[in-house]
């Protein structure tokens, strides 16, 4: 449990979630994905990732009385986890989206309600899995959606919950590297809201998390919205002639470097390590001229991932079975993995 923070960062050049699967609502299969496997962790570790990041669902296992953890789910993430350290791969482990228990109750009328669940599911993940070494590392939430000064005092309120339930539990946990989000997990609010990280008990073992999927048109999207078009070009020298109204007309590259500098000024100079938790763009069907759309879509994952890098942010792909089959282990898409790989100069 020796190295810092920012030790660790430096170790992982590529992390890729394992999404959709132990935070479905209904079991981990409830999402359409498998169970995780061994082999799956194993097959990412061959194909060039350093980290996993295990977005994680715990109030459908727990007493809604009495928030006890069902050991069962305890004993079911603990060994996922253990696939993870036979792979010499770092952890990432949350509470995720969970129901939005947290994640959309970021504010003053259940601030209590929530700082007790916060407190008691943490106790019981950090005291079940203590034991781990420095490779696994605790995140507090997702996407907690605080947009305001008012709604951040509320989210600090959580994480600093958090951060005082893991060290209480002790051993390799007073030590552990813990992660704190954006509000929103937003990298503009991580400038104009964030105020600065929890207290801690130790010093230099704690990362900020941001999540990146801009423009949204072009990464989230899949139809058409009242407030705008979708986009299937993104970048300079991708813009089609054919469809040029489903160029993107902002967040292209010049935002990501606003955005990625923008982090290392604030988080990563001050030595604050940050994870970009989730980012990726993915192809769609719907474009007339393919061959750009494709381009685009493959440049922007490595754009996103070789800034990421360059501004000391350690990013984690976000994959729900389409990168990688998880049934047979086949690479899905050799030319999006490709271009992650030569961002993170393993290619």
């Amino acid at each position: 449990m020796t190295s810092t923070a920012a030790q660790i960062a430096g170790k992982i050049k590529l992390g890729i979630n394992i999404g959709n699967t132990l935070e479905a609502s209904g079991g981990e299969t409830g999402w359409g994905n498998p169970m995780i496997t061994e082999a799956l962790v194993k097959a990412y570790k061959s194909l060039g990732f350093d980290a996993v990041r295990l977005p994680c669902a715990w109030d459908q296992y727990a007493d809604k009385t009495t928030a006890k953890i069902s050991a069962t789910w305890l004993d079911r993430v603990k060994t996922v986890v253990q696939y993870c350290m036979n792979a010499n791969l770092y952890v990432v482990l949350n509470i995720h989206w969970d129901g939005g228990w947290l994640e959309n109750h970021v504010d003053a009328a259940d601030k209590n309600a929530v700082n007790a669940k916060q407190k008691a599911f943490w106790e019981q993940i950090a005291t079940h899995l203590r034991d781990f070494d420095e490779r696994l590392m605790f995140a507090s939430a997702n996407e907690p959606a605080a947009t305001d000064a008012a709604g951040t005092t509320v989210l600090m309120s959580y994480h600093q919950t958090f951060v005082d339930a893991v060290r209480s539990t002790g051993g390799r946990n007073a030590y552990r590297t813990l992660i704190v989000q954006s509000p929103s997990t937003s990298t503009e609010y991580a400038v104009s809201l964030w105020t600065g990280m929890p207290t801690d008990t130790v010093t230099n073992r704690m990362m900020f998390e941001v999540h990146y999927y801009t423009p949204s048109q072009f990464c989230i999207i899949s139809a058409d919205a009242s407030w705008g078009k979708m986009f299937y070009y993104w970048g300079k020298n991708n813009h089609s002639t054919i469809e040029p109204d489903r160029n993107a007309t902002w967040g292209e590259e010049d935002y990501a470097d606003q955005q990625m500098l923008a982090m290392k000024t604030h988080f990563v100079d001050n030595g604050i390590p940050v994870i970009v938790g989730e980012y990726g763009a993915w192809r769609k069907t719907q474009p007339l001229d393919m061959p750009k759309h494709n381009a685009s879509v493959e440049f922007w994952n490595q754009y996103v991932t070789q800034q990421s890098l360059a501004n000391g942010a350690v990013p984690f792909l976000w994959d729900t079975g389409s990168l990688i089959d998880r049934n047979t282990l086949a690479v899905k898409d050799q030319p999006i993995l490709d271009a992650l790989l030569v961002a993170a100069g393993k290619k």
